[in-house]
C-alpha cells in the first residue's frame, strides 16, 4: 500500500531547520539528564520493593511517613495504580520480614486499607551494579556493531549517519523519561524491560535508515549526474510511503499496549511510542542530511 505516491518534498533543503529543532531537543535532554538524572529501578539501585493494594486509596506522603518509624528509614512511595502504590525501601534483612512490617505498618495507620503485597522484588548492590554496566556495554555494543555493519554493507559516512541518528534517537528519548518522571502519572523507572525498550529502538531507527540508504545507493547508480543532495531527496520521498506505513502500524500496536497493557507495561510502551516516533524523524532528518553533509565537506576538501 502507497499513500504517498510522487511526492517531492523537499526533506534536505530544509535540513538545517531541522538540525536546529534536534538542537533544541538534545540540549534539554541533556539539561534534563544533568540536573535530573533518571529514575532508576530497584533493578539498577538495589533495595526491596513492594506493590500494596488496598480498597482504600492510599496517599503516598502519608505512607512514607507512617513507613519511616516503622522501617527506620523513608521510603520511596508513590501511586503506582488504581489502589496500589509502590513502596521502595534500602532496608536490609528478611524480605518476608520487610514485608509484614510495611503491611503492618499500613493497616495501623489506615483504617479499614486490607493492604495486600502482590508483588516483591529484591536486588542486592552489587548485583544491581554488575546489571548497571551491563545495559550500558548493551547499549554501546549496539552502536558499535551498528556502526560496522553500516560500514561494511555502505560506506564510512553512512555508517556516521546512522549512528548520529541511533545516539539522537537514545539521548532525547533518555531527556524525556528524565524530564516526565514524576510528572506522568505511571512509572518511569529505568529498569531491565526499559533497557529492552532502547535496544528496540535501536533496532527499529536503524531498519528505517537501512531503508533510506538501500535507496541512495541504488539512485546513486542510475542517476550519476544527478546532484547528490537532491539525489538523497529523491530517495527520501521514494521511501516516504514505507516509511508512513510501517511507522503508523506499529504506533497503532503500541499505542494499544499503553493503553490496555497495564501499569507494569506502561512504561516500555510509553518508551516505544517515543522512540519510533524519534526514529522515523530521524532517519529522514538526521541520518541522511549528516551522510550529505560529509561528502560535501568532503568534495569542498578535494577542491
Amino acid at each position: 500500500m502507497r499513500i504517498f505516491e510522487n511526492t517531492k518534498f523537499n526533506f534536505i533543503g530544509n535540513r538545517r531547520k531541522a538540525y536546529v529543532v534536534s538542537g533544541i531537543l538534545l540540549l534539554l535532554s541533556i539539561g534534563s539528564l544533568i540536573a535530573r538524572g533518571l529514575e532508576l529501578g530497584i533493578d539498577f539501585q538495589g533495595g526491596m520493593e513492594f506493590v500494596v493494594e488496598s480498597p482504600v486509596e492510599l496517599e503516598p506522603v502519608a505512607v512514607r511517613g507512617q513507613l519511616a518509624t516503622v522501617l527506620g528509614s523513608e521510603p520511596e512511595v508513590k501511586t503506582f495504580g488504581v489502589g496500589q502504590v509502590l513502596i521502595r525501601t534500602p532496608a536490609e534483612g528478611d524480605i518476608s520480614d520487610i514485608q509484614n512490617r510495611i503491611v503492618e505498618g499500613i493497616a495501623e495507620g489506615f483504617a479499614g486499607s486490607n493492604p495486600q503485597v502482590i508483588k516483591t522484588d529484591v536486588v542486592g548492590p552489587r548485583f544491581a551494579e554488575d546489571l548497571k554496566q551491563g545495559a550500558i556495554w548493551a547499549v554501546l555494543g549496539g552502536l558499535l556493531v551498528v556502526f560496522v555493519y553500516i560500514l561494511l554493507r555502505f560506506e564510512w559516512r553512512f555508517g556516521v549517519g546512522a549512528v548520529t541518528a541511533l545516539f539522537h534517537d537514545v539521548t532525547i528519548t533518555l531527556g524525556i523519561f528524565s524530564a516526565a518522571s514524576g510528572v506522568l502519572p505511571f512509572s518511569l523507572q529505568i529498569d531491565q524491560a526499559i533497557i529492552a525498550a532502547f535496544l528496540t529502538i535501536v533496532g527499529y531507527s536503524l531498519n528505517d535508515t537501512v531503508v533510506v540508504f538501500d535507496r541512495i545507493r541504488e539512485y546513486s547508480n542510475l542517476f550519476k549526474t544527478e546532484a547528490y543532495d537532491k539525489l538523497v531527496n529523491r530517495s527520501i520521498n521514494n521511501t516516504l510511503s514505507r516509511t508512513i506505513v510501517t511507522s503508523g502500524t506499529t504506533l497503532l500496536v503500541v499505542v494499544v499496549l499503553f493503553i490496555f497493557g497495564g501499569e507494569v507495561l506502561r512504561g516500555f510502551a510509553f518508551g516505544l511510542i517515543l522512540g519510533v516516533t524519534i526514529g522515523t524523524y530521524s532517519s529522514v532528518f538526521v541520518a541522511s542530511p549528516v551522510v550529505v553533509e560529509l561528502r560535501a565537506r568532503a568534495k569542498a576538501a578535494r577542491r
